[in-house]
């Protein structure tokens, strides 16, 4: 008889870990499928030092592989799948992935999102040695050194007032003209003497040996190229890119409510508008994207994954 799962969890970042350690620690049998490496964004990330008890300044690799250790420690299944196809609105919810199909009475969506690149020459082999993505995880590396935060939208202004508390100068990077974001947080950035602008201007280029030590700028409107390098007592400095996030719900359009940037709505118990779907971590639409709303998110939907088959399947 082919296996029904309690629940199958798809996605092995933080929130799919913490979700399948408090799933399989409750007696569920548990599956989570991930199509990469467990971890998510985290794997990359060289430190990880604004998650709680993160004292020893641990790793992301290393935090994963805790996080997998108790996942196993506890029951839960961890294989290695892309899942295909989903069918979610009977009772049992069926998985279809390129190695079989998979079967559960619940399943708690953690694909997760990333952030979307700008595609210059550098961008990703520099990342994490001056480029980033996330100024909540970043800016104290930066602390009196020089950025440029790369965008316009409220999420760009806002980490560039962020910035501006550790950096000694942040260099806003827009586009266009005039900034996207809201009026009352452009306010803030206009006033704030750290903060200059670079207007009508993209990302041509991200130089550097192991470490950012330059950048390279075109001017859309003349065409003019320029490069900026790093101070020489600094050696570098860094590049904060914020042009939005994908969300991995390719899978999931016209199946469930999604917002109109595409992540996946749910409740604060992390329903979604399917009855035993759940969702947690950063493809769900919510306002802090951090490993520590993901583990708090991954723990709520194991919890009521468990509370929904309970009264869903009562003999």
């Amino acid at each position: 008889m082919e296996k029904i799962y309690d629940v199958i969890i798809i996605g092995a970042g933080p929130s799919g870990l913490t979700a399948g350690l408090y799933a399989a620690r409750d007696r569920m049998s548990t599956l989570v499928l991930e199509k990469e490496k467990p971890g998510g964004q985290i794997a990359t990330t060289d430190e990880v030092a604004n998650y709680p008890g993160s004292i020893e300044n641990a790793t992301g690799p290393d935090l994963v592989a805790r996080m997998v250790e108790q996942c196993k420690e506890f029951g839960a299944e961890i294989e290695k799948d892309t899942i295909q196809e989903v069918n979610l609105e009977d009772k049992i919810k069926v998985l279809t992935g390129d190695k079989g199909t998979y079967k559960a009475k619940s399943v708690i969506v953690a694909t997760g999102a990333t952030p979307r690149k700008l595609g210059a020459p550098g961008e990703v082999e520099l990342t994490g040695k001056g480029v980033s993505y996330c100024a909540t995880c970043d800016a104290d590396f930066f602390s009196d050194f020089e950025v440029f935060c790369i965008g316009g939208g409220d999420s760009a202004v806002e980490e560039a007032i962020h910035l501006s508390k550790f950096a000694r100068k942040v260099t806003i990077v827009h586009r266009r003209e005039e900034l996207k974001a809201a009026k009352s947080i452009q306010e803030k950035a206009f006033k704030n003497e750290k903060i200059d602008f670079i207007w009508n201007t993209q990302v041509k280029e991200i130089k550097g040996d192991g470490m950012v030590e330059s950048i390279v700028f075109e001017n859309l409107n003349t065409g003019e190229v320029t490069e900026h390098e790093a101070d020489e007592e600094d050696g570098t400095f860094g590049i904060f890119i914020f042009v939005g996030y994908i969300p991995e719900t390719d899978l999931f359009k016209g199946k469930m409510e999604l917002s109109k940037a595409g992540y996946i709505i749910t409740n604060d118990n992390m329903h979604t508008d399917i009855p035993g779907v759940f969702a947690a971590g950063d493809v769900r639409e919510k306002t802090l994207r951090q490993v520590a709303t993901a583990v708090g998110d991954g723990a709520v939907a194991a919890i009521q994954a468990e509370k929904y088959i309970e009264h869903a399947f009562e003999e």
